[in-house]
């Protein structure tokens, strides 16, 4: 049994995200963190009871209020009002593995110690995490600055409760599988939902944790897309009988692209042995096979920057303002925008451009593949009995859509701001979209990898039934096989919307690159 998480806001990993969002590790909170935050939560007490100093979101009000006094006896209300106001958010809720690495983050991000939040608080999020209380959180009405207001809202409001009457405005959540309201829910796991002191609130939702929680996954799922158009270009490089020059490696360290020599080095690996590649007296290919390994190069390098960016974020202190014990009681408190998403905004349209490129010059491949004028002897659409059967001729129009899509919702959404809350918030970074149109581009690039890995295996049958003495390459052997175990060769039409989509799944799965004759 895998031992659970350990959080201390700063040792948060991606790999851990992914076991906690989508393998349901469990989560424990460090006693270096209770320490560090019931420290910092000690000092918003005493700034309560004394009034002094003067600290935005903890005696005054939000936004363009915070010139307002609250008075201490309001400081509890005003942890309230500030959830109930800003819960506010629309669309389909996020899934699952999305709220529950966005639980992770946040308390992550709260067990560094700079945001005056009592560890129970933060313990009681953890409880929910580690029980299954999934709060529903529609996904739009986020800019990604003063954090994702609105989806922490929506969390906090199922952790948290009135403190006249705990069934009021508690959200819903879903536990064991049913849809609930957050009071039902937590009464069913057994968990007391808090009432929320001074600053708690504000801890809760702001920073821009959904933004990275999308951020984190969309990362790891690139990265595997990327590794999945590594195969599928060898095995269609095999399938067009390619030259290999163009991945020799003086070329590519005459480039000192490490992205681009790594590619090449990937591709000479899975071709090793083939019979196939350097079968014709070509001079060279297509660029969507001769210059691959620069433009999945350039998106490796590209993912590897977004990978660090990320990893920074996971382990950031976002909210405002901050608390610093070692300063005199006047400079503890620091106002600032770190709740601002601009480093996330600005990556995940990095992410969102670099995924999109791998599916573009995929659907390039296939679209070699299915056209006899450029197959290299290869039967039209790969079908042995063209004209009564179509073969994959569908597979480069699904892929096609698929990319002219992707093309739209690349533009990077960090480029816009609207102003908001009376131009007090005149620079956002639109994170949010950012987030989730990149996300929607990763799952678009799985569907185009997967239609290439299907129109390669197919091509590579077919010179294997064309030729019994044909060799595969160690690699593009090993990835045929593991296909073949899933979906069979297309002798005459079906309906291969089966075959699309177990082939999705494979991507996903990451089963293709867990034996290491083929990653």
């Amino acid at each position: 049994m895998t031992p659970p998480l350990m959080i201390d806001g700063s040792s948060l990993t991606l790999p851990a995200v992914i076991d906690v969002a989508r393998h349901n590790r469990s989560v424990v909170l460090s006693d270096e963190a209770r320490e560090k935050m019931a420290a910092s939560r000690a000092w918003v007490d005493r700034v309560v009871a004394t009034g002094q100093p003067t600290v935005y979101g903890i005696n005054t009000g939000f936004g363009i209020f915070a010139a307002r006094r609250i008075p201490r006896d309001q400081a509890d209300r005003l942890s309230r009002n500030l959830i109930i106001s800003h819960a506010i958010g629309i669309g389909e809720p996020f899934p699952e593995e999305v709220v529950r690495a966005a639980m992770l983050i946040r308390a992550n991000t709260l067990a560094i110690g700079y945001s005056g939040i009592r560890p129970e608080t933060v313990q009681t999020l953890i409880d929910m995490l580690n029980a299954g209380v999934h709060p529903i959180i529609p996904s739009q009405g986020s800019l990604g600055a003063s954090g994702d207001l609105a989806p922490l809202s929506h969390l906090a409001l199922v952790l948290s409760r009135d403190h006249l009457d705990d069934a009021l405005c508690s959200g819903e959540a879903t536990y064991r599988g049913e849809r609930l309201s957050g009071h039902v829910a937590m009464q069913r796991a057994g968990l007391a939902r808090r009432v929320l002191g001074a600053k708690e609130a504000l801890a809760l939702n702001n920073g821009a944790t959904f933004c990275a929680a999308i951020a984190a996954l969309a990362s790891v799922d690139a990265e595997n897309l990327l590794e999945h158009g590594i195969i599928a270009l060898a095995m269609t490089l095999e399938a067009q009988r390619g030259v290999s020059r163009a991945f020799d490696e003086r070329l590519h360290r005459a480039r000192r692209q490490m992205g681009q020599i790594e590619v090449a080095a990937q591709v000479r690996e899975l071709i090793a042995g083939s019979t196939l590649i350097d079968a014709t007296d070509r001079v060279q290919d297509a660029y969507s096979l001769r210059a691959a390994p620069q433009v999945l190069g350039a998106v490796k390098d590209s993912l590897a920057y977004v990978r660090s960016i990320v990893e920074r974020e996971l382990n950031a202190a976002t909210d405002n303002p901050l608390i610093f014990l070692d300063f005199p009681d006047e400079n503890k408190a620091l106002s600032g925008g770190n709740f601002h998403g601009e480093p996330l905004a600005l990556v995940l349209s990095f992410l969102s451009i670099a995924a999109a490129e791998i599916a573009s010059i995929s659907e390039r491949r296939i679209a070699r593949l299915l056209d006899e004028a450029t197959s290299d002897g290869l039967p039209a659409m790969l079908a042995e009995h063209g004209g009564l059967d179509s073969g994959l001729m569908m597979t480069q129009y699904t892929a096609a859509s698929l990319v002219s899509e992707n093309k739209t919702l690349a533009h990077p959404d960090v480029v816009d701001s609207i102003p908001t809350s009376a131009n007090q918030e005149d620079f956002n970074p639109m994170a949010m979209g950012a987030a989730r149109h990149a996300r929607q581009i990763v799952a678009h690039g799985e569907q185009v990898i997967a239609l290439e890995l299907l129109a390669a295996a197919q091509a590579l049958d077919l010179r294997l039934r064309a030729d019994a003495s044909v060799r595969l390459g160690q690699g593009t052997a090993k990835a045929q096989q593991i296909i073949r175990r899933e979906v069979a060769y297309l002798e005459r039409d079906r309906l291969i919307m089966d075959d699309a989509r177990k082939m999705v799944e494979l991507v996903r799965s990451g089963e293709l690159l867990k034996d290491e004759e083929v990653a």
